[in-house]
């Protein structure tokens, strides 16, 4: 048979991928037991075709006895080096691979089936590129003067190395050809592994930062909400229950059961608020098809009650809001009647409502003290200002025309498609 089919296979140059590059995948470890198999089944037919064929004893035992070298070999030297990568264990195989194939073609042509899995691992094995081109080019000139010589007449024989060095020489070259294409394919694969190992890695950290900024930013949102409800619905208890315990000491029962019935109430809508908080659904006042005005109506109703100023309410109908513009529009509302109460000592407070063709206005404006020079803005003021800034409206925080503070807070007006379909999308 010629030789020229019998060349190289998947093999790797001094920079090409070894099993720690090549197993970015997990799968070398896999693929590795299929070149073992591979190997085995050569080196068996190979054996079973010289036994079938007239040799004599002598030349039939040498060629059995260097193919279970081989094996033997290959299992102590050759599966371990393509595990570890271990280039001196390598090398000492293939060399004994390199003169092993070479008896046993010297003892017979069918010798050269070998051929098939030693120049492919040459390429295999060996990770660097001079010992890859050396070794093939030790085994083709060897298989070339095995084919040559003669074992009855102990010489070579001229004419037959004459005709079987070209047809080594054209195993050489397809083999160094493939050997070298197939490296190369192989480097591109490495690089390609890393950039796909780069890409997960990024892929987890970014997925990592996202859950990182959306645990924050979910923390963040709770909190303004419990700022915004629960935190001034208990200084309404609070507040409301001292104010109930100093009518008991002045003998005023009376007033001290209306207290305490304000107290239940600011509980329960405590409650409800809690319970809206924990569903992730809107405002409580804004639920079962309350409106904007009624849920403000309420809030300034709850105002005067609770702290006895005078509040003067003027709430126009607003339309074209969605579901996100009404709760920013009502928070903003709480948290400025919650100011007016801790911070301005005020008589009187003027709550507005309207609406234009461009924006939704709420002002809240009261006759306090009004803002120190060096004030500061603290939570439930920053808070207001990030939720209204997200719905892309505006927060103005100065002093009111007959002085006190006043808080103008407007959002943009979207159609009343618009706002039908936020809402559809929050209710669901």
């Amino acid at each position: 048979m010629t030789t020229a089919d019998a060349a190289g296979a998947p093999g790797r140059a001094d920079d090409a991928v070894g099993p720690a590059e090549a197993g970015l995948d997990g799968t070398w470890q896999r693929d590795v037991r299929w070149w073992d198999a591979a190997f085995y089944v050569i080196v068996v037919l190979s054996a079973v075709a010289l036994y079938t064929v007239p040799l004599s004893g002598t030349r039939l035992t040498v060629s059995l006895t260097a193919t279970g070298v081989l094996l033997v070999a290959y299992t102590l030297w050759g599966r371990r080096a393509a595990r570890t990568r271990e280039q001196g264990l390598a090398h000492l195989y293939l060399v004994v691979l390199i003169l092993g194939t070479v008896v046993v073609v010297a003892q017979d042509t069918l010798g050269t089936l070998l051929l098939f899995a030693a120049f492919t691992q040459v390429w295999m094995l060996s990770e660097h590129l001079w010992a890859q081109v050396l070794l093939s080019v030790v085994l083709a000139a060897g298989t070339a003067l095995a084919l040559a010589w003669d074992p009855g007449a102990g010489r070579l024989v001229p004419g037959t190395l004459a005709s079987t060095a070209p047809q080594m020489g054209v195993a050489l070259g397809f083999s160094l050809g493939l050997g070298l294409w197939v490296a190369h394919t192989m480097r591109q694969a490495e690089r390609h592994a890393r950039l796909v190992d780069e890409l997960r890695a990024t892929q987890a950290e970014l997925a990592r930062s996202h859950h990182a900024a959306g645990v924050a930013a979910e923390r963040e949102r709770v909190a303004q909400e419990i700022h915004d409800t629960l935190a001034q619905g208990f200084t309404s208890v609070v507040m409301l229950a001292q104010a109930a315990g100093a009518d008991l000491e002045r003998g005023a029962p009376d007033a001290a059961r209306q207290r305490l019935a304000q107290v239940e109430s600011t509980a329960r809508e405590n409650l409800a608020e809690a319970r809206a908080l924990v569903a992730a659904t809107g405002p409580a006042p804004l639920q079962g098809g309350g409106t904007l005005v009624d849920a403000v109506g309420r809030l300034v109703e709850r105002f005067r009650t609770e702290t006895g100023i005078a509040v003067t309410a003027r709430l126009d109908d607003v339309t074209g809001l969605s579901s996100a513009d009404e709760v920013v529009l009502l928070r903003s509302a709480q948290e400025s009647l919650t100011n007016v109460r801790r911070h301005a000592s005020a008589r009187s407070v003027v709550v507005e409502l309207t609406q234009d063709r461009a924006v939704t206005r709420l002002e809240v404006r009261d006759d306090g003290r009004g803002l120190a020079p060096d004030v500061t803005e603290g939570y439930g003021l920053r808070g207001m200002r990030e939720r209204v800034a997200a719905g892309g409206g505006t927060v103005r925080v100065g002093s009111g025309p007959a002085g006190g503070t006043s808080v103008v807070v407007q959002v943009p007006v979207v159609s009343t498609a618009d706002a039908h379909g936020a809402r559809a999308g929050g209710a669901a």
